[in-house]
């Protein structure tokens, strides 16, 4: 299952960080992957213990890859495959925007009528 390097954007769709390969390709492509500060392409190898910066706004992960592979796995595998050692602060910025969800608006409600917009800029302008 495992070998010597594998392409940076299939690790990443392997390890579940993101749902689709073209996804995690589009990510490095966009540049929101890094690995030791730089950029990297999708085609990019990896090896074991390197450290890897992925922006998923708002928060920035850092995962340090334990282990190689190229195919998909449970959610339970993971762990074995790669570490998040995203900072505590980081994470911090994650809770605080789940926190301050700016309305009560139960789900499934759909998008506020006129009279409930102007109701609502009323309460926030005062």
């Amino acid at each position: 299952m495992a070998s010597n390097s594998v392409r940076i954007d299939k690790w990443l769709w392997a390890v579940r960080i993101f749902k689709t390969r073209s996804l995690a390709s589009e990510a490095c492509r966009k540049g929101r992957v890094e690995i030791n500060g730089v950029s990297v392409k999708p085609s990019r190898e990896i090896k074991e213990n390197e450290v890897i910066l992925v922006r998923k706004t708002p928060v920035n992960y850092h995962y340090k890859v334990l282990q190689l592979t190229e195919k998909r796995m449970g959610a339970k595998l993971v762990p074995e495959f790669m570490e998040d050692i995203t900072p505590a602060e980081n994470l911090e910025v994650l809770e605080m925007q789940k926190l301050m969800a700016w309305s009560d608006r139960s789900r499934g409600e759909g998008r506020p009528t006129k009279k409930d917009r102007r109701e609502i800029d009323r309460l926030f302008n005062d």
